[in-house]
């Protein structure tokens, strides 16, 4: 047996020597950069408008409602590709599991175009599983292009990350602003065809290959010069990542020109045949449905909430409030026209174990009890309950496990387990991003670029203007504009694709100072979900300087140090939101600036952590617990999601039904329920960074980096 591994590993050996390279790299690595690059820009591009799909879209949602559907979803994503890697090194090989999860994933995607109650669900759970299949696949078939112990690995590995930060900062500013200004349905639809370009990447011969990247990258760079704001900041990182884009697509289609992903990589397991596919399609078949419940928290199948209206009813809703704004007639002509698609149908809440009286009970005492409350209600609910056994069971074995362990393999085990505690805490508040301070972007940023300001003299008249997020805050008449107003103004108008609208305005002596602006003069909020990954693309070069100076300086931070540098430039970032909620002006509105600067703080704090996270788990764990600690690591990141999900609960504001649209309060009304919340997250961030740093002696010591004693 010996002989016979031997040999297969010297013919591996052999294959891997005879790759052609392109700046010193496998040329197959830029394949797999693209189909990686394609799948992020899908996901990314569906994360920047889910939470505004459920609240302004056909579902309706109330913050509350959105934020555990999304907690589900995320939580339940990171979770399954566990599985999906475990697939594929026993039965199916990678190459097969990244092509079915590129199919889900489309699939998918297409799905969540259909504006219904269960194909929405169903669009998540094939999204849950389609990830499971590809994310953990792709990854390691870059791996698999270099020898054991390649120094090139690193490098290779770097490449391959630069492609998912440049596909999640490109399909914000695409599918988040086509989304948002045309209709949900055309920025899902382009996270469907981004999908299909990366799939047929992966799987297409190289000169057919090398123009979809060509061609999709030049349709994408085109797209961010067409479909973006009047702004200069905007138009500045729209061409900054068209241009990264471009380049890299030059650069791979040079590398596979001299040849690309070898037919060998990510093949199945040695002695594996297809006989045993069909339990897997048959285990597809049946997850789905099932994370379809566990997202949606049978939701479908609870009580309704509310009265519903009958499609006359909505629609002259929908009339009145544009009459009431003063739309142009041509425009109410065509909403009518149009009319209402789909049968009106109240929605239900998540269901819950735990009676909602008593956790309700436990919520009006306050202080800690509401904490419990949120947090009660959310664990409660299918996936929630899910997550918490899991993680309780997992915790368990390995508290079980470690303790069986020898001196030297206990106490790394014992500093991965409390890094892994450090890291969820590190993403349950960074990963509010698509939760809390999406919708905080939304509704309390001030992202317009002011083309004039309503000044004295006007006071009296009745002006005509485009509605933007300038108005929020000033009354009109004897009202407030509150988003409410603004978003049904814009969901109405939608389906006749004039972005353009105008409604009157009887300026009053409170409006002096108001701007006026148009719609392209206004950034979507969706599209400050890029500013991470830009700000990765920018400043990982930096980082990965710093920390190779310093280590040929013998200074390089130890992986606690980092971690504890990576929670307290979060807990900044937050500082940063919270004192722009603080400095807001007297409509509630805060600058851009303050925004930036947290999430700046927050990549850099991620740069710190995110990289040395999973090669130091490798380091730590033993070799009999290689793949469980991994698991582990996996799993911590689902909880981590979830635990984002019930923090967010705390911001929510407004639009409670199960399905009745919200109705916001103003934007004065909503900046303290967000800085509030950032400031105990700011304050918990930092403590949990220097209880870290405090502690990072100790878990240095038990880590044994200068032992060469085997962790068995």
């Amino acid at each position: 047996m010996s002989n016979t591994t031997s040999a297969s590993n010297t013919s591996l050996n052999n294959r891997i020597d005879e790759q052609a390279l392109l700046f010193g790299h496998p040329t197959g690595l830029y394949t797999l950069f693209f189909a990686e690059m394609w799948e992020r820009f899908s996901y990314y591009g569906m994360r920047a408008l889910l939470i505004f799909y459920m609240i302004k879209g056909f579902l309706g949602y109330g913050d509350q409602q959105a934020y555990t559907v999304y907690g589900a979803y995320t939580a339940l994503v990171y979770m399954t590709p566990f599985i999906g890697g475990m697939l594929a090194d026993r039965i199916l090989g990678k190459r097969i599991c990244v092509v079915i999860g590129g199919l889900l994933m489309a699939a998918g995607h297409l799905l969540m175009t259909i504006e219904s109650e269960w194909p929405f669900f169903f669009a998540l759970a094939l999204l849950i599983c389609g990830n499971g299949f590809f994310k953990p696949n792709i990854s390691t078939t870059v791996g698999s292009l270099y020898r054991n112990g390649d120094p090139r690995r690193d490098d290779g590995f770097n490449i391959f990350y630069t492609g998912i930060n440049l596909g999640a900062s490109i399909s914000p500013l695409l599918c988040g602003y086509v989304g948002e200004t045309y209709g949900w349905h055309y920025g899902f639809g382009l996270a469907t065809i981004g999908m299909l370009i990366g799939l047929a990447v992966f799987v297409m011969p190289n000169l057919i290959t090398s123009v979809l990247i060509f061609a999709g990258a030049l349709a994408s760079a085109a797209g961010l010069l067409l479909f973006r704001p009047d702004n200069v900041w905007a138009i500045s990182i729209n061409i900054f990542v068209a241009f990264c884009l471009m380049t890299a697509a030059v650069i791979a289609c040079k590398a596979l020109s001299r040849g690309g992903l070898p037919a060998w990589a990510g093949g199945r397991p040695e002695g594996v045949t297809g006989r045993n596919d069909w339990k897997i399609y048959l285990g597809i078949a049946i997850a789905v449905p099932v994370f379809a419940m566990l997202v949606s928290g049978f939701s479908p199948f609870t009580q309704p909430v509310g009265i519903a209206e009958t499609k006359a009813e909505q629609l002259n809703s929908r009339v009145e409030l544009l009459k009431k704004f003063d739309v142009q007639p041509d425009i109410i002509t065509e909403v009518e026209k149009i009319g209402i698609d789909g049968e009106p149908k109240l929605r239900g809440k998540s269901f819950q174990f735990l009676d909602a009286e008593w956790i309700d009970s436990i919520s009006a005492k306050g202080g800690l009890g509401a904490i419990a409350g949120v947090f009660l209600a959310e664990v409660s609910k299918p996936a929630g309950l899910v997550l918490t056994l899991l993680g309780i069971l997992a915790f368990g074995y390995l508290i079980r496990e470690t303790v069986r362990l020898e001196k030297i393999a206990r106490q790394r085990m014992t500093a991965a387990l409390i890094l892994i505690f450090f890291q969820m805490l590190f993403f349950a508040f960074f990963e509010q991003a698509g939760s809390s301070v999406n919708n905080f972007t939304d509704r309390n940023i001030d992202r317009v670029d002011e083309v004039d300001v309503v000044t004295p003299d006007i006071v009296g008249q009745t002006i005509r203007l485009q509605p933007t997020q300038a108005q929020l805050g000033y009354t009109r008449g004897d009202e407030v504009f509150t988003l409410s107003d603004l978003d049904g103004l814009r969901k109405y108008v939608q389906p006749t694709q004039k972005t353009d609208f105008e409604i009157s305005w009887n300026v009053t002596e409170d409006n002096i100072g108001m701007g006026i602006a148009r719609r392209i003069d206004e950034l979507p909020a969706s599209i400050f979900q890029s500013f991470n990954a830009v700000f990765i693309l920018i400043f990982a070069l930096v980082f990965n300087w710093i920390w190779s100076t310093l280590r040929n300086r013998k200074l390089d931070p130890s992986a606690p140090v980092k971690f504890a540098l990576g929670l307290i430039q979060l807990g900044l970032g937050f500082g940063a939101f919270y004192l722009g909620a603080q400095s807001c002006n007297e409509q509630g509105m805060v600058t851009i600036a303050w925004l930036t600067l947290g999430i700046l703080l927050q990549t850099t704090g991620e740069l710190c952590l995110s990289p040395v996270g999973l090669s130091t788990m490798t380091k730590l764990s033993p070799k009999v617990l290689v793949s469980t600690l991994m698991g582990a690591w996996f799993l911590a990141t689902a909880f981590s999601q979830y635990l984002a999900a019930i923090i967010s609960q705390f911001t929510s504001v407004g639009g409670h039904g199960g399905g009745s649209e919200g109705d916001f309060p103003s934007p004065l009304e909503t900046v303290n329920v967000y800085g509030d919340v950032f400031k105990q997250i700011a304050f918990t961030a930092i403590a949990s960074g220097v209880v870290c740093l405090l502690l990072a002696p100790l878990l240095t010591k038990w880590m044994h980096t200068d032992s060469v004693e085997p962790a068995e």
